[in-house]
């Protein structure tokens, strides 16, 4: 992110995918809410591959509002790519990622914007869809499943719903973060670590009227399998060996332990019966023998991931996803950038 603009004060990225009905009301909300504000704003909306006609409405809709811009993907990268690319445009002092299926309501916008600056002062306002208009068990309960989780293991305790895409982050928070997976979500818990003041705010949330809702149950899987990853990004991104010095040592005090057990039967001891048992004919000497290979080995993942962290911090810089055209409506006119 190094697009700055000091004349624009807040940048709304917007992903869409296949939101062609929605399209034309989510522009006029959002238009009505950006001019009865004092702050310069910016909306940009990032198709990621839809199939239907949202890019036509969306470009009929802005007009020549050169205040909206529209990013166009080749396919379908996922919507954590599609804010990546929204972030990267962003010349906003302050940007507000949020839905593009009116479930948001852009009227909340500046309320989030406004409460960076109460004291102490925040770099990130997460909205909480405190009265959830979803289906129950396809997306509340799932929904609630997962926030505990996520917030438990990544000690995020200020946030109830990670889920909700609207949120308000200073510029700053997000300089150097670099988005993949479903890890859009993560995204306070990510920039908690890097010492960002993390605090949230209720926001309406609507329920859909229009077009079909693209979650479902197989995402989840997908949420926590990221989350797996951004816990050891978190804890071990610096130094990975000692996540696996300490897989090392547990398999090493297993190795031991079960060895110990071995030679105790080998005089008659912990056997059940009086006979002893001879090492030679004892599967705890190869299940010991078989962990302190694995110790070993955990070791050599260590000490290769050190490695690899070096040369991932050291590598040039590749984004996820490639964009097809950039339109920036200007009065009349409309110019495409390639």
């Amino acid at each position: 992110m190094t697009r700055s603009d000091p004349l624009i004060d807040v940048s709304i990225v917007i992903p869409m995918y296949d939101e062609q009905a929605n399209a034309p009301e989510l522009v006029r909300q959002l238009r009505t809410m950006m001019d009865g504000q004092p702050q310069r704003y910016e909306v940009i909306f990032v198709d990621d591959g839809s199939h239907d006609d949202t890019i036509p409405a969306l470009k009929q809709a802005i007009g020549g509002d050169g205040r909206f811009t529209v990013i166009e993907f080749m396919k379908n990268f996922g919507q954590t790519a599609a804010m990546a690319a929204g972030f990267e445009r962003a010349r906003g002092k302050v940007i507000v990622p949020m839905d593009g299926d009116l479930q948001n309501d852009p009227a909340d916008v500046p309320g989030l914007v406004a409460k960076l600056d109460e004291p102490p002062g925040w770099d990130i306002v997460s909205g909480w869809r405190k009265n959830r208009q979803d289906r129950l068990f396809s997306r509340r309960f799932p929904s609630v499943i997962a926030n505990r989780l996520i917030k438990r293991l990544t000690w995020t305790t200020e946030i109830h719903d990670f889920g909700c895409s609207l949120k308000a982050y200073r510029r700053v928070v997000l300089e150097d973060v670099r988005l993949y997976g479903e890890m859009h979500r993560f995204l306070p818990a990510v920039c908690k670590w890097r010492g960002a003041k993390v605090t949230e705010m209720v926001v309406h949330h609507r329920p859909r009227t229009a077009g079909r809702s693209k979650y479902g149950l197989k995402r989840t899987f997908k949420v926590l399998l990221d989350l797996l990853t951004v816990k050891f990004l978190g804890d071990y991104l610096t130094k990975p060996i000692y996540f696996f010095g300490k897989l090392t040592l547990a398999a090493v005090a297993v190795s031991f332990l079960a060895l110990a057990i071995a030679i105790a039967q080998k005089y008659g001891y912990l056997t059940g019966h009086d006979e002893p048992i001879r090492l030679n004919n004892n599967i705890l000497v190869m299940f010991a023998v078989m962990t302190f290979l694995m110790g070993v080995m955990f070791v050599m993942i260590g000490i290769i991931s050190e490695l690899l962290v070096r040369i991932y911090h050291e590598s040039q810089d590749r984004r996820p996803y490639k964009i097809r055209n950039v339109h920036t409506p200007a009065p009349g006119r409309d110019r495409d950038e390639h």
